[in-house]
């Protein structure tokens, strides 16, 4: 009886085992196009959240810096704020405090400041 129970739950097992060894048919996988859709939709994102904004922020501070002019109150990257003194194509010459002078590269100015909001 346990014999025949054996017998019985063992020939499925024996009888997919027996058609493993027959050539399955060949599977189709996704073309080459459906394969690149995923690629193009995240370079696609990455372009409009990240290339595109830093660009044109690259682009108005260039903007910025070629309207500079004698007399601008600036603030560098660094944190030093002074008055516009002199400019060359690399270097502008800022006065943080009276008779002082210190010459920083062009394109580290980061923004032109009011007078009302240095004094606050």
């Amino acid at each position: 009886m346990i014999r025949n129970l054996l017998i019985a739950l063992a020939m499925p097992l024996l009888s997919t085992a027996a058609f493993a060894d027959a050539p399955a048919a060949a599977a189709q996988g996704p073309s080459m196009i459906e394969q690149l859709v995923p690629f193009i939709a995240i370079f696609a994102i990455f372009y409009f959240l990240i290339l595109r904004p830093q660009s044109k922020r690259q682009k108005d501070h260039v903007g910025f810096l070629s309207n500079l002019k004698r007399g601008d109150n600036v603030i560098t990257t660094g944190g030093i704020y002074g008055t516009v003194q002199g400019l060359s194509d690399k270097f502008v010459t800022l006065e943080v405090s009276q008779g002082v002078n210190i010459r920083v590269l062009k394109n580290q100015v980061a923004s032109t400041v009011n007078e009302g909001a240095a004094n606050a």
